[in-house]
């Protein structure tokens, strides 16, 4: 069994204050906010502890991004909630909290032979190095999608529970040992 564990790098989750908001508002009366309607419908707003940064619409949804565990998520979806409710909005709720995706990254410390591994698994791969240097696997279970480079650093992205990550990589693992560079 290997000893490499997938470092959680980014974990993406949603949430609903269930009430309609007035973004111009909430971009005057908070000082971490910053909004443009032009370039884009959402408040941005940023937190230093956990570090995340929210996109706030006016239908009163949150995405939160950055957070580098699922407990970090909750806790900055909760400030962030907080923050809504001092800005004039006492009665925001939080509703349907959900992870979305949780993103991942770490070195096997050997080669891949990237040409062999999308030939022996053309049907989860597509690798085309003169658009994108790394391999793209679409594992089907659990459904995370991995980036393999040459160099043995692998992104793994699309998962909904930390297990997944692992899980996907376990089973990678396996499979790039078959393709170590010589």
């Amino acid at each position: 069994m290997n000893e490499i564990t997938p470092n959680i790098q980014n974990v993406v989750c949603t949430v609903n204050l269930g009430v309609q908001l007035d973004l111009k508002r909430i971009a005057l009366k908070a000082r971490n906010a910053e909004y443009n309607p032009r370039r884009f419908a959402a408040v941005i707003m940023r937190i230093r502890d956990p570090k995340t940064t929210a996109l706030i619409f006016s239908s009163g949804k949150m995405v939160i991004t950055g957070a580098k565990s699922e407990e970090a998520a909750k806790t900055s979806c909760r400030k962030y909630t907080r923050i809504i409710q001092r800005l004039g909005y006492g009665y925001a709720k939080f509703l349907d909290f959900k992870i979305q995706n949780i993103v991942a990254s770490c070195d096997i410390h050997f080669p891949v032979r990237l040409e062999s591994l999308a030939h022996a698994h053309n049907q989860f791969c597509s690798y085309e190095p003169e658009l994108f240097p790394g391999l793209i696997y679409r594992m089907i279970t659990p459904k995370v999608v991995l980036l393999v480079f040459v160099s043995g650093k692998l992104v793994l992205t699309g998962a909904k529970k930390r297990n997944d990550i692992y899980q996907a990589f376990n089973n990678i693992y396996a499979v790039l040992c078959l393709f170590k560079k010589s």
